[in-house]
């Protein structure tokens, strides 16, 4: 039976933390002389909704099941998108309530795509508050609050299952509260390191910071509407973006090991880095090689430049861009509508479909072509030289059925929306692709030179619910609409 009071208090308490990120970007907004009425009006809606919750949730218990865990998950991203869309309306920096969903769900799942067409002419606060919800969103609402909620007296464990990504869940502690709070350390400091190095490359520092934050979160809001190339006129500055977005993409629990705990042997003899990093440099090379023979750039520099900024972008599903990707030789095209569907790795910010589930994959599949050749041979499937459960086997098919089921069951739904320009279907399943995996960017039309502005607002809603089925990994979002979800017993 669900536990209704716990599920209020906790968002309650969630709300707290929304209030605190719209107070920093208030006093962003006072900074630059600009209006700051919007954000006072979400602070105290926000401090409303919490306190409210946190009241109705008294007495509600320690205990937390696990469906407390997942309808709690579920319904906080919808809550903080409805309150996080409100100073966009306010300031009049979005037409109207479906485009406001749609950019706040982009930015808190850290998707990336935006309806807005004038970037460089929102007020300096939106482009800030743009930027918070992506960061705050990268690393996940619920891991931030994972670190304080036993004083709470609640059962983390339960949050963390429920919002935590990738099939394997690795410990860097015992208690789950302090390993959130190195991994916490791990994606705060990436987000300075990431900071000082664009300001010492030259770029300004609200510039810096906007864009370290969404880097850190892989969601790809930029406070600018042009290329990097185009904007930043620095090559420096695009191989440093293209750095932190593949740090950012690395499974935060083995840079942790890595780099703070110094096992570097790790790193090495880790089948998801190896997977992350074969597609990376396959990908790239490829891009490199097509550019520089079909004269699509003046030189292998600018060809190298371009296509690992762009493979690394998509694959860790941040959506920058230094070029218009869509302009590149047809052949191209189905690697990068791979690369948004492989994802990066585990227990990072990214989205997609995840390297670890790749290499499982592989590993499955070629211990079944064994099994076909030498029936009598027992060689178990094995990964981190460990056998992988029939378990996880059977969860990892049926997450490749729900994710493939959903996506084109968004295809379909989109293209009867009329997103389809010209009855090009590449253009709607481009949209839900880059929806569900959460890269920003599509394909043809919707690619990085295009905002999705154009699109109707039923199909901003559906783009936006499959962003958080993505961000959520499917299963969070569909076990509510299971009948043994909401039984008693």
């Amino acid at each position: 039976m669900i536990n209704w009071r716990q599920v209020f208090k906790l968002i309650g308490i969630l709300l707290f933390i929304e209030a605190g990120q719209l107070l920093l970007t208030m006093l962003v907004a006072l900074y630059f002389h600009e209006d700051v009425m919007p954000y006072v009006w979400t602070i105290l809606v926000s401090l409303a909704l919490g306190g409210t919750g946190v009241i109705a949730g008294v007495n509600a218990g320690k205990s937390m099941s696990r469906r407390d865990g997942y309808l709690v998950v579920s319904l906080v991203w919808l809550v903080f998108t409805l309150i996080g869309m409100i100073p966009f309306l306010l300031t009049g920096s979005v037409p109207d309530v479906s485009s406001a969903f749609f950019e706040t769900m982009s930015g808190f799942t850290s998707t990336g795509s935006t309806i807005v067409d004038g970037i460089d002419e929102l007020p300096r606060g939106i482009i800030f508050w743009r930027s918070m919800t992506q960061w705050i969103g990268g690393i996940g609402i619920i891991f931030f609050t994972i670190a304080i909620l036993p004083a709470f007296g609640v059962g983390e464990v339960k949050l963390f299952a429920a919002e935590a990504t990738g099939p394997f869940h690795d410990k860097v502690h015992p208690r789950l509260s302090v390993a959130v709070r190195w991994i916490g350390t791990v994606y705060l400091g990436l987000t300075v390191l990431c900071i000082l190095s664009l300001f010492v490359c030259g770029m300004g520092l609200f510039d810096a910071v906007n864009i370290s934050m969404t880097t850190t979160a892989t969601g790809g809001f930029s406070p600018h509407a042009k290329f990097f190339s185009d904007q930043f006129h620095s090559p420096a500055i695009e191989y440093v973006t293209t750095l932190f977005m593949f740090l950012s993409g690395v499974n935060y629990t083995l840079i942790y090991y890595t780099i703070l705990k110094g096992h570097i042997r790790k790193s090495f003899h880790n089948p998801e880095l190896s997977t992350y990093l074969i597609i990376v440099i396959v990908a790239t090379l490829s891009c490199t090689l097509f550019l520089t023979f079909s004269n699509y750039t003046h030189d292998i520099e600018q060809s190298f430049r371009e296509s690992v900024f762009t493979v690394v972008s998509i694959q860790t599903t941040t959506g920058f861009a230094n070029c218009d990707y869509t302009l590149w030789p047809q052949v191209l095209m189905p690697i990068l509508l791979f690369l948004m569907f492989a994802g990066a790795c585990s227990g990072s910010t990214s989205g997609g479909f995840k390297c670890i589930r790749w290499a499982i994959l592989w590993e499955v599949l070629s211990n079944e072509f064994t099994r076909i050749l030498h029936p009598r041979a027992v060689v178990p499937a094995k990964i981190y030289g460990e056998v992988i459960p029939n378990s996880v086997q059977k969860t990892l098919l049926a997450f490749c059925t729900l994710f493939v089921g959903t996506l084109f069951l968004g295809t379909f739904v989109l293209i009867l929306c009329d997103v389809n320009r010209q009855t090009q279907y590449t253009e709607a399943f481009s949209l839900a692709l880059s929806s569900i995996s959460n890269v920003g960017p599509g394909m043809d039309y919707y690619g990085p030179a295009h905002s999705w502005s154009c699109i109707s607002p039923l199909a901003k809603i559906v783009c936006g619910l499959l962003m958080l089925v993505g961000r959520l990994e499917i299963f969070p979002i569909f076990i509510l609409f299971t009948r043994n979800f909401w039984k008693k017993d």
